[in-house]
């Protein structure tokens, strides 16, 4: 097929997609660059646009292109349970038959994978915590790579260790990418890469080598295609108030006033939760949306928001890549992420099929100890790491993480990412009932360690910068993702002279009422606090028992997020702040 029919058949895929019923719909020339790169030439691409540019359109009509000539399912690592659903439906536009498997459908999993080997499937959805699934690993893995037509990295950003939301997990694709036969094609998309993080992936897409024999070197690097990331839609503002009480009675008070539905972010799932509480007691239809969220409620909320039948979702970063909804209309922050690539990654969702969104930041005091906690998370000293190298060495069998976790001393969560870590590097081995030490040699490479908290620290300074700067704010950003054509935007408050928001503060600053009942929202009575038994946790069995004493159910006084007893919890914890270990609770049991 010569490169003027291919192209109309792309474009004919890219219609169905969109519905587009006249026919006149046609691809930008960047997503043909791509799409040629990957169905003619069987190339490795990095696509690096901004959010609504079209990045999923590539690998859809990429797939439906490759389909027709043969090749099999395209395998699409996808992070987040809201994008895969989104995609799913975009699919379906096209008539590819897409389906998941993630951790909300395991029952369903036997069954997929049946119509995968008997063709059926054209697009396999797969999240990235599959890739370290015993079972998914050492069975399902390699019979997908043999078969893969076209491999897919959403968010690739996540691959690389200098990306602002990396996951271990994202890293087994390094081994999955080195297994693919040749001549398989392979995309990665990112709306949110600093020239670090494109090289970085990029040169991780190049593991595989020429494409095919006779093949020349250039062609075995990864086709990069970047584009301008400005989001001609977006208004960004900044506005500063006292404190949260402040913060949240001033958005009871204008939440109304913004166009549109939208999302609100908050940096806790504390946090989100009483901020939806309290808009709900002042009338507002939101709905709260965090990683603790149920399955069936995060779908819901999801489709709520959709329908614009709630006025916003009051979210954490679980709400962040991949949710599309091309006409919301504000995004807000109540209090400021510790990095501006991220916070652009979250502000990108509004304005998508929009001609005006809102962007506004309400940064807070508090924002900087619930940073220092996040950071305090990363990678555990060596001395730790050798403990649960140790541990694992010494075990006769596999050793689970409620088992490890009394024997090296770290909490669970960060204990999982460090073991994570640790497979990827090869010395140690998820399997059945737990982790294996296996044996190999490993080295504790501090100095990559330190590399990383540094860029992390540069990432929270430039996050002071843009709250305090009097330049371009969308500018700014741009910049910070070594975007070369950033330029100043016109519409941001300090080149427009102010956002609307800010004329209400003087008005706001009258209603006394309405900062006096936030602040009781904060100081409401203390929570019940269940103890682990009855949060369904089971004991530790086997030759490590885990903690001999739990402490039993009690109250939470305060939580230093809180919109009233937070900015009186801080000073007096200040001390303990340095080296935290929560960001959100200072708990009392009796």
């Amino acid at each position: 097929m010569s490169d003027e029919d291919l192209r109309i058949s792309a474009d004919r895929v890219l219609a169905r997609l969109v519905g587009d019923t006249t026919g006149s719909a046609r691809l930008r020339e960047d997503q043909w660059r791509a799409i040629e790169a990957l169905v003619a030439d069987r190339r490795r691409a990095l696509v690096v646009q901004r959010t609504g540019w079209g990045k999923s359109a590539v690998y859809f009509v990429a797939t439906a292109l490759l389909r027709e000539r043969g090749s099999g399912p395209t395998v699409i690592v996808s992070p987040l349970l809201a994008l895969m659903r989104n995609q799913v439906d975009a699919a379906a536009r096209a008539g590819i038959h897409a389906r998941t498997i993630n951790s909300s459908n395991a029952e369903e999993w036997d069954t997929i994978q049946a119509e995968v080997a008997a063709g059926e499937v054209d697009v396999l959805l797969v999240s990235p915590e599959r890739l370290n699934n015993p079972d998914f690993r050492d069975q399902v893995l390699p019979r997908l790579a043999a078969a893969t037509g076209l491999l897919v990295v959403d968010e690739a950003h996540c691959i690389s260790d200098w990306g602002h939301d990396f996951r271990p997990d994202y890293r087994r694709l390094r081994t999955m990418l080195a297994d693919l036969p040749q001549g398989v094609p392979v995309l990665a998309t990112t709306a949110t890469a600093n020239a670090r993080v494109t090289a970085d992936v990029a040169e991780q897409l190049g593991t595989g080598g020429r494409e095919k024999p006779g093949d020349d070197e250039g062609s075995a690097r990864a086709l990069v295609l970047r584009g301008p990331l400005d989001r001609e839609s977006l208004s960004l503002g900044v506005l500063r108030l006292p404190d949260a009480a402040h913060r949240l009675a001033w958005l009871a008070d204008h939440l109304h006033e913004l166009p549109g539905s939208g999302i609100i972010y908050t940096l806790t799932v504390a946090a989100a939760e009483e901020v939806t509480a309290f808009l709900r007691q002042r009338g507002h239809t939101v709905a709260s949306y965090t990683g603790k969220t149920e399955n069936a409620d995060r779908q819901q909320a999801e489709e709520d928001l959709l329908a614009n039948r709630v006025k916003a979702l009051v979210a954490t970063s679980a709400l962040g890549m991949g949710f599309d909804k091309p006409d919301l209309g504000f995004v807000v922050h109540l209090g400021s992420p510790s990095s501006p690539i991220a916070y652009y990654q979250q502000v990108g969702r509004a304005g998508r099929g929009v001609e005006h969104a809102e962007v506004l930041l309400l940064p807070g005091r508090e924002d900087e100890a619930i940073w220092r906690y996040f950071a305090s998370l990363a990678f555990p000293p060596e001395e730790q790491v050798r403990r649960t190298l140790d541990v694992l060495a010494a075990a006769d069998r596999p050793v689970s993480l409620p088992a490890l976790e009394p024997q090296v001393e770290l909490r669970r969560s960060r204990l999982e990412t460090m073991l994570k870590v640790l497979d990827v590097d090869g010395a140690v081995r998820r399997v059945r009932g737990g982790w294996t030490a296996t044996g190999r040699p490993w080295t504790y490479d501090a100095e990559r360690y330190a590399w990383v908290a540094r860029q992390r620290e540069a990432e929270q300074q430039a996050m002071r910068d843009y709250a305090s700067t009097a330049a371009c704010r969308m500018e700014f950003l741009r910049q910070q993702l070594d975007d070369e054509k950033a330029a100043p935007c016109g519409r941001c408050d300090n080149c427009a002279g102010g956002p609307v928001p800010h004329r209400g503060v003087r008005r706001f600053a009258r209603r006394g009422a309405w900062r006096a009942g936030a602040a009781r929202c904060g100081g409401r009575a203390a929570s019940h606090v269940a103890d682990r038994a009855a949060r369904g946790r089971r004991r530790p069995q086997g030759p490590y028992p885990g903690r001999g004493e739990q402490a039993a159910a009690g109250r939470a006084l305060g939580r230093l997020s809180d919109i009233g007893w937070g900015n009186r919890l801080r000073p007096l914890l200040a001390p303990q702040l340095r080296t935290p270990r929560s960001p959100t609770m200072w708990r009392a049991r009796w």
